[in-house]
């Protein structure tokens, strides 16, 4: 006695629920990709960070445009 099969009552779709991908889901990965081999290519480029924190920076330049 042979098993019976079961079909799909519609055809599947080719790419899945949903195959668009938004135009910053290529770009963003992309962007990222050039700019570490830049870094890489001319690593003269990438300084390093200096002592002070950046929260200080941002509250030095605050206090600077508000004392004008």
């Amino acid at each position: 006695m042979s098993a019976r099969t079961h079909t799909r009552p519609h055809p599947a779709p080719r790419g899945g629920a949903d195959s668009r991908l938004p135009w910053w889901a290529l770009a963003l990965p992309t962007l990222a990709f050039i700019t570490l081999l830049v870094l890489i290519l001319n690593p003269a480029d990438a300084h390093a960070a200096t002592g002070e924190p950046a929260l200080t920076q941002v509250l030095e330049r605050a206090q600077q445009l508000i004392a004008r």
